[in-house]
């Protein structure tokens, strides 16, 4: 579950997706839910407890999955980095996962071994967290793990495993960077907080400081830091703070206390004048940004702030996408967020200039807007809908124990931040109690102060990344120092906290844990029925939270795009998005966000899905927002050419992405262009098709495959089939379907035999090449494929598989690699894909082939691979199906392979009846080296040269349009 602070931020980067009921007044008449009650439906009880050491312990009981999330953080962030070494807080997270002592291989080994979820770690300015949910009966092996390398960690920390995840930092670095807009986190924290703040460098760090770092350096930054005084562990889920009390006592108990922390000094900065800088970045449009450092996340105007800039950029009927984007379009995009930290934040607010329009026209149209907002502030409708909207999310999150965003981090946040696991009340409570009087003085206060105006324009870089994220200098600090809020252990226990006596037991570390009973998949039962027209309704109850998550399927997706027309299909979705016959596109965004609904459309290869997630006490009008924004899209043909801009704004921006630019090579190469899967895998389509499509169109394309003939609705929630089918009955039980014969992809279109060679696509000064590999496979998406996809994740499926391994863990040319299948209907492919460090291109081509001809040859499974694949892939099941959107996502599954509905029940027998021979048998039939093409994007200079020498012809790709 999110915390407050992360509001803003997820509405601004959320598309407009967004629907109404088949009439406004139907609409207003279905009150919501008063914002008061949906506050009061956020509650995660928790008991805390506090070991003589200094670590506190937060326990949440949740006892609806047989799974608990672990979480432990740590109050060391980039904030806390001295000059000269930046970078050293994420570099130690990394080396965090290189073994411990008394656990001495990868981390993640023994936990895939019993089946952990959301297994990771990241770092920000203010702590570093790691993480993992776990069956019930593994949680001594998970404890064991966290606190062994909290408390032996050092006598692991080789200067070869640092310098191997100095190379894996630095390649996250270069990938990070080598995206569009990848410099911008820098301009960001470099032009708000000055110099000696805090604040001011990246946490990335500077490539300089990271090959500084010495093994000395980086042991000294673990004792002074990781100590259990500094850390607070939150265990949430299927346990009670008795056996919580026990286990970690047991196995935390004995770490000795580190240093008391000195907090950094700390302040919001005010630009002393205005501040403007242009930049330039491979881009498709300008973006024009107006930036501000404002309070942190205890100050009780933060929330205020985050409201605001919900209604002023946040919302889809935000002030400044009305204003830019749908009445005067001289934007294609716009967003305003403000994402408080621990001491001070960020108060950002962007829009992309429409292309052909005047950047500074648009850019003092922004200013306008802006100081008319501060002029009047929010109504006390746009407040509402704002904290609808947020509730609609927090409520659902509820539903998750632990990983990025379930409850225990909201609870290990505010107890870091705030001293106060339940801080989330607190901010709930202001947000709820927020005025519009309020709200506009707050902003005002801060958001009338000098900006930062940062300008990005299309073009090639003329700055790089590489000595980016240092210069940390020490330098007095004028302003009114912030009032120091960090927890320290000595000021007691807060909440329903209780007291631990002294350690009386030293664990046993000579070995693992055992795993106790574990408790296998219990899948809900799914129950059908049919609507009034015959369409078939799969159902799945969860009570855990009182939410229902709807998903209308056609079968349709981007393969139903004419292939002299592609685009078609995203620009429909898109054009649906700005009303029906109801309702205008404003009205259509304010109903959704009254009701704090999600409502949303995306596409796949094979299916095109209107999605709906619902607080229950609105579900009836949830629905009719739902039924009418599928039935009667308005096609406005004025709002055609605003979103028509929006998507070649779009497409441009995807044809400046490495990732993107290799995929849409690969998919026509891999099945060729005529195939209804040999088209670039976003759905955006081409330029031209784009600009020539017409209203009539989209409607005829709209009228020819979403359809109730052609449809099935999923429905996961809390509620009955019963009661849901009365209320689709009302709303998509009355569709009637057209005469005409439904539409029908064609599949029989032959697949061009593989020509393996490499196709390079120019992109001057990457520090990265992407490098995609390729082969259609004989097979489909409703084969028997369990066997195969295991030996895919033994060679390149997962963290632990070989290929990463390989060129991650040991030779540190790259933040990550994988091979994956694809999970289409008809005939499948298998891809790796290897972003690496552009001076070893060829080298990690050469690695891969000679990685997967082993593995296809004399170095098949092992004994050691077989036992992690078959125990993860068992033991992760109850914890794969935590959630209502995992249940929901689960169904489609079943329904769209054929598969029985006891399918996931299953799975087990079917993993542990697996041996070596019978998967390295389906590796060999499917995988091969000699028939794989390959698409490289990079920099053609450096990489070409490289490539000569692997035996393959280099063929030089065309640029994209």
């Amino acid at each position: 579950m999110p915390r407050f602070h992360r509001f803003a931020l997820a509405l601004a980067v959320t598309t407009s997706l967004v629907a109404a009921g088949p009439a406004l007044a139907k609409a207003k008449a279905a009150d919501p839910a008063p914002i008061a009650d949906l506050v009061k439906a956020v509650d995660i009880p928790y008991e805390a407890f506090t070991l003589n050491n200094g670590l506190r312990v937060i326990v949440h009981e949740d006892r609806k999955a047989p799974v608990v999330a672990v979480s432990v953080w740590y109050r060391v962030g980039s904030k806390h980095e001295p000059k000269g070494k930046t970078g050293f807080a994420h570099l130690f997270e990394h080396l965090m996962f290189n073994g411990s002592e008394n656990a001495p291989g990868d981390f993640f080994e023994p936990l895939q071994q019993v089946g952990a979820t959301d297994s990771n770690g990241t770092t920000s300015v203010d702590r570093t967290n790691y993480f993992e949910t776990v069956p019930t009966g593994a949680l001594d092996r998970a404890l064991f793990l966290e606190s062994d390398r909290m408390g032996h960690l050092l006598g692991a920390v080789t200067q070869e495993k640092l310098d191997n995840q100095r190379g894996v930092v630095q390649n996250e670095k270069r990938q990070g960077d080598n995206n569009p807009y990848g410099l911008l986190r820098y301009e960001i924290f470099e032009n708000l907080f000055p110099k000696g703040h805090p604040y001011h460098h990246s946490t990335i760090g500077s490539m300089a400081d990271l090959n500084s770092a010495s093994l000395d350096d980086v042991k000294k930054w673990f004792t002074d830091n990781y100590g259990p005084n500094n850390a607070v562990l939150v265990l949430a889920g299927d346990v009670d703070v008795a056996t919580a009390k026990a286990k970690v006592e047991e196995w935390f108990g004995d770490i000795p206390r580190g240093p008391e922390i000195t907090a950094p000094q700390t302040t919001v900065p005010t630009l002393p004048a205005p501040l403007a800088k242009e930049v330039k970045d491979l881009i498709p449009t300008p973006r024009i940004y107006r930036m501000w450092a404002i309070p942190g996340l205890n100050d009780a105007e933060a929330v205020p702030l985050q409201m605001a800039t919900a209604v002023l950029g946040g919302l889809s009927s935000s002030r400044l996408d009305n204003a830019m984007v749908r009445t005067d379009p001289v934007a294609v995009s716009v967003a305003a967020f403000a994402q408080p930290f621990e001491d001070a934040g960020i108060l950002i607010i962007q829009a992309d200039v429409k292309p052909g329009t005047d950047v500074a026209a648009v850019g003092k149209k922004l200013d306008e807007e802006i100081a008319k907002f501060l002029a009047t502030g929010p109504t006390a409708d746009e407040l509402q809908r704002a904290a609808a909207s947020y509730l609609g999310g927090t409520i659902s999150g509820l539903e998750s124990v632990g990983g990025f965003g379930g409850k225990a981090v909201t609870l290990a946040e505010g107890a870091l931040y705030s001293n106060d696991p339940g801080y989330y009340k607190v901010e709930l409570d202001r947000m709820a109690q927020s005025t519009p009087e309020q709200v506009a003085a707050v902003a005002r206060k801060w958001m009338s102060r000098p900006a930062f105006s940062l300008t990005y324009t299309p073009g090639e870089r003329t700055e790089g990344g590489e000595n980016r994220g240092g210069a940390v200098t020490a330098g007095k600090i004028t302003e009114a120092v912030a009032p120091d809020r960090y927890w320290n252990a000595a000021l007691g226990d807060v909440g329903p906290d209780t007291g631990v006596g002294a350690a009386t037991s030293i664990a046993d570390r000579s070995q693992l844990p055992a795993v106790a009973d574990l408790t296998a998949l219990d899948f809900p039962a799914i129950e059908r029925t049919k609507l009034k027209n015959g369409v078939e309704v799969i159902f799945a109850r969860r009570t855990t939270v009182p939410t229902v998550n709807v998903a209308v399927s056609f079968d349709a997706g981007y393969a139903a795009d004419p292939h002299s027309a592609l685009g078609t299909q995203s620009l429909m979705l898109s054009l649906m998005d700005e009303g029906t016959t109801n309702l205008n596109s404003i009205a259509f965004a304010e109903a959704k966000e009254r009701l704090g609904a999600q409502i949303d459309a995306t596409a796949n290869a094979d299916e095109t899905v209107f999605s709906l997630f619902a607080l229950k006490p609105n579900l009836g009008a949830s629905l009719s927002l739902l039924a009418d924004y599928i039935r009667n899209p308005a096609f406005d043909a004025k709002e055609l050419e605003r979103v028509r801009a929006q998507q070649l704004n779009r497409l441009k921006a995807e044809l400046n992405n490495p990732n993107a630019i290799a995929s849409r090579l690969m998919a026509p190469m891999l099945y060729g262009a005529e195939h209804p899967y040999g088209i670039p895998p976003s759905g955006l389509g081409d330029a031209k098709a784009v600009e020539a499509a017409t209203r009539d169109q989209l409607a005829a394309f709209h009228g020819a495959w979403i359809r109730p003939d052609n449809a099935r609705v999923f429905v996961v929630g809390d509620t009955t089939l019963a009661e849901v089918k009365k209320q689709l009955d009302a709303t998509l039980g009355q569709w009637k379907a057209p005469k005409t014969a439904k539409p029908v992809k064609n599949f029989d279109i032959a697949i061009p035999a593989p020509k393996p060679r490499i196709v390079l696509f120019d992109r001057p000064k990457s520090p990265q090449s992407v490098i995609l590999a390729g082969k259609v496979l004989d097979a489909k998406g409703g084969d028997q494929l369990e066997v195969l996809r295991s030996a895919n994740d033994i060679f390149g499926g997962n963290f632990l598989s070989r290929f990463n391994t390989n060129l991650r863990e040991t030779k540190g040319w790259s933040y990550g690699v994988r091979s994956r299948i694809s999970g289409e209907t008809d005939r499948l492919s298998w891809v790796a894909v290897a972003p690496v460090q552009a001076d070893r291109t060829g080298d990690s081509i050469k690695e891969l082939q000679k990685d997967l001809k082993g593995f296809l040859a004399d170095k098949g499974v092992t004994k050691e691979e077989l036992e992690r694949t078959i125990n993860g892939s068992v033991r992760e099941l109850p914890g794969s199906f935590e959630t209502s959107a995992d249940v929901l996502a689960g169904l489609r599954q079943i329904v769209k392979f054929g598969r029985p509905d006891n399918y996931y029940e299953t799975l087990p027998a079917t993993y542990e009846a697996m041996t070596t021979a019978e998967i390295d048998a389906a590796a060999r039939k499917a995988l091969s080296t000699d028939d794989l093409v390959y698409v490289v994007v990079g920099d053609a200079a450096v990489v070409k040269p490289q490539l000569d020498g692997l035996g393959l012809t280099v063929e030089t790709a065309t640029p994209i349009n």
